[in-house]
């Protein structure tokens, strides 16, 4: 298996490190991360400028490093159209140091990068440790080997249902603890984890400044959630999609349409036509009427 190994913690963090020691010995693996940490940079791609690319020493024997001067998605879409295209089977974003779970892998740049496989029809993996001292990559590392293995076996394609047209995407998150106190492994769904955010402010005596900054976190532990899971010591393995649709709201916004529709043909909802004559302006002086031509 060909496996393309990413962060968003940066190319010299120590979890993408435990991560390509765990892989290398089961995969053919090629590490291509951002030369610096981008933890928030969701799916952001660099745009605006060109994007240089460098290679290091491995960072794990035989494995070949690459390190981008941009966000994780850079490095995730570098590597899979320049550096080895078509050439990878499986993505993998982390170990990411801190957990990403419930609406947070909306903004994870390590979700984002592990987007970028796949968006390309490749089956990916993110994975954290929710825990931002004093992390133990170790358990994460030997999960994330053994889903690999689990995932060759069983036949990457064969994991979804026949009636999937999308590859995997899993999202795995792990408690901050040995692997004799972890208690289980569970399939969740996303949870809810809301943040206060703060913004901030200072001068620097030139011009104010502002930074955006992250209170600790509301949970709302609900059985069956990510969240839940990873507060009550279990691993928790979400898939996700990227159908963002909610639901049952098209139905019940129907009838929204069609004031809509109506305000763009000129009705108005009530069936009116709209005018488009617009009242004098207060300031202009009524016409004179026009004298008859003399002969």
């Amino acid at each position: 298996m060909r496996i393309l190994l990413t962060n968003d913690d940066g190319v010299h963090a120590p979890g993408i490190r435990a991560a390509a020691e765990a892989l290398r010995e089961i995969a053919d693996v090629l590490v291509c991360a951002p030369d610096r940490e981008q933890s928030g940079t969701g799916t952001s791609v660099s745009l605006q400028h060109p994007v240089r690319v460098s290679e290091l020493a491995p960072i794990a024997p035989g494995v070949p490093t690459y390190t981008v001067e941009g966000t994780p998605c850079d490095a995730a879409i570098i590597a899979l159209e320049s550096l080895r295209p078509g050439q990878v089977d499986l993505v993998v974003s982390g170990i990411n140091c801190g957990s990403n779970l419930g609406e947070d892998v909306l903004v994870s740049g390590t979700v984002g990068a592990a987007l970028q496989g796949y968006f390309r029809g490749i089956p990916s993996i993110a994975i954290s440790v929710a825990s931002l001292t004093d992390v133990l990559y170790e358990p994460a590392g030997v999960l994330l080997k053994a889903l690999v293995k689990e995932l060759d076996v069983r036949g990457l394609s064969k994991v979804l249902p026949k009636s999937s047209d999308r590859p995997l995407l899993l999202n795995v998150n792990l408690p901050n603890l040995p692997r004799e106190k972890l208690a289980d492994v569970q399939i969740t769904r996303l949870g809810r984890r809301a943040y206060a955010d703060v913004v901030k402010e200072g001068h620097d005596g030139r011009r104010k400044w502002f930074w955006v900054t992250r209170d600790k976190p509301v949970w709302e532990l609900v059985e069956g959630t990510d969240v839940w899971a990873v507060r009550n010591q279990h691993v928790s393995v979400t898939p996700l999609h990227t159908d963002l649709t909610h639901g049952t709201l098209p139905k019940v916004l129907a009838p929204l349409a069609g004031d809509l529709r109506a305000a763009l043909k000129g009705a108005s909802p009530n069936g009116r036509v709209l005018t488009s004559k617009r009242a004098p302006h207060p300031s202009a002086a009524p016409r004179a009427p026009r004298k008859a031509a003399s002969r």
